[in-house]
């Protein structure tokens, strides 16, 4: 680069999802998750404990069924695509935030209530209650009270399973959700700036996945993430994805112009306007975004 831009915690692979054939009596968060999805389905009528029991089974089984797919017992993401809204995304797949629905919110409620903090339904609906109880956690746990669920309030309320991805796509899709950004977006920058490859260094000086140079890795840990980032192949692509971030701020939403700034550096566009090497390298990111 030239100038540069569900994981949280909890994540784990579809097999692992709570529903995997061999039974086991161990809590795992990601199965209130199913059972939130199954319930608000009406297939699904027991407590939402997050064990992997034989109701639950029976009632993926018996969704299955109705929608004409294999009643295997698992819930993959054919299975999960039919739960809807309620089947997706994962818990540690982006930061969950007021008025968000989904699966992870489920997740969320059901640990939050495991902490004493919240007594509402586990319906995976993001509302004031749920809100008021994340800030309950982070003030207990001497974070930031925003009512935001990022990765320290998810390992706050999940210490023991705060697994991050650790192939590089599985970062560029983690960072890409954290920081509110199609993935498709990051992968197609990464993929033109290094073609994932880590270790590679450009003649200017950029490194790594997203080709961040040092100073510009500076500035981002300043002034966009406001703490020290490590400098490791995670820590490259979270300072890019940052930085992305940062640029479709400053260009008002407007992502060729801001892609052009990734190349350019956003001073030299805001002056000199977008030279015609860094608009074809826009246009060359926005066609790789439609195909990875």
């Amino acid at each position: 680069m030239r100038a540069v831009v569900g994981a949280i915690c909890c994540v784990v692979s579809l097999s692992a999802v709570g529903v995997a054939r061999a039974s086991s009596p161990a809590v795992d968060p990601q199965v209130a998750g199913l059972q939130a999805a199954l319930a608000a389905k009406g297939f699904y009528g027991g407590v939402i404990d997050g064990i992997r029991g034989g109701g639950t089974v029976a009632a993926v089984v018996a969704f299955q069924r109705a929608q004409g797919l294999e009643p295997d017992g698992v819930a993959g993401p054919q299975t999960r695509a039919a739960l809807g809204v309620l089947g997706r995304p994962l818990f540690g797949t982006r930061v969950i935030r007021s008025g968000m629905t989904g699966w992870d919110v489920a997740v969320l409620q059901f640990l939050l209530a495991r902490h004493g903090a919240f007594a509402g339904p586990i319906n995976g609906h993001f509302g004031p209650l749920t809100r008021a109880s994340v800030v309950t956690v982070q003030r207990s746990s001497g974070l930031t009270p925003d009512g935001e669920v990022g990765p320290q309030t998810a390992n706050a309320l999940c210490d023991s399973c705060a697994a991050r991805p650790t192939s590089v796509r599985g970062l560029l899709d983690y960072w890409a959700g954290y920081y509110a950004l199609s993935a498709h977006l990051v992968r197609a920058v990464a993929w033109k700036e290094s073609n994932y490859v880590p270790g590679v260094v450009s003649p200017a000086g950029a490194r790594g996945v997203m080709q961040v140079k040092p100073t510009t890795w500076d500035w981002v840990e300043a002034f966009v993430i406001r703490h020290p980032v490590r400098e490791t192949v995670d820590g490259n692509i979270q300072v890019g994805v940052a930085y992305l971030r940062h640029l479709l701020g400053r260009f008002d939403g407007n992502t060729y112009t801001a892609l052009a700034a990734y190349n350019q550096g956003p001073a030299s566009v805001a002056e000199h306007g977008i030279k015609p090497d860094s608009g074809a390298y826009a246009r060359d990111v926005l066609t790789l975004a439609r195909r990875l």
